[in-house]
């Protein structure tokens, strides 16, 4: 049975290959355009800086350079029921520097197309084995009505141990910001 976990709380991670699933849903409400969020991975080193620029993962770099995080594909509409993106991590073959992935999910093109979390529903993010049995769930619970980013969640190493934290924190702000930030 899988934990659902509150913002900020920590759970441990005991599959070293897991699959993390984020879903949404938009508002009825509609501003006219397509509806598009993106899923990006940051893999860090203890100094919260990427390890490389392959270290990103989102839509145009859909694998590390040691294979360990897959981007499994960009959906463009969110249409559905069920995860709208999913990523595959295998710790066994994260590289020794490798300290902490940050999951973060921003809105495409949202000053543009005049979007922001606010206009999304139902959003979590979700960690399951390779039987598909559900390890943990997050569920995004605030309303997000001014941002364009929210970092979910984040997948750490401490004493030698991965865990994940529900981390629900958005800023109104693009990728751009974030790759300001760990790079």
């Amino acid at each position: 049975m899988a934990i659902n976990l509150q913002k900020g709380q920590r759970e441990a991670i005991s599959a070293p290959q897991f699959t993390i699933g984020l879903g949404w849903d938009t508002n009825s409400a509609s501003t006219g355009s397509s509806f598009d969020l993106d899923t990006s991975i940051f893999v860090l080193g203890e100094n919260k800086r990427l390890l490389s620029d392959a270290h990103f993962v989102f839509y145009n770099n859909l694998k590390t350079p040691d294979g360990a995080v897959e981007h499994t594909g960009d959906n463009l509409t969110g249409d559905g029921d069920g995860d709208d993106e999913q990523i595959k991590v295998d710790l066994s073959k994260i590289g020794a520097g490798a300290a902490e992935i940050c999951i973060v999910v921003t809105v495409h093109d949202a000053e543009n197309r005049r979007q922001n979390f606010g206009q999304i529903r139902n959003s979590y993010i979700r960690i399951f084995d390779g039987t598909k049995n559900e390890i943990l769930k997050y569920e995004l619970e605030e309303d997000f009505s001014i941002e364009t980013a929210v970092e979910f969640g984040r997948i750490y190493k401490r004493n030698n141990e991965w865990k994940f934290e529900a981390v629900g924190v958005g800023m109104k702000d693009g990728l751009e910001f974030f790759l300001n930030k760990y790079n």
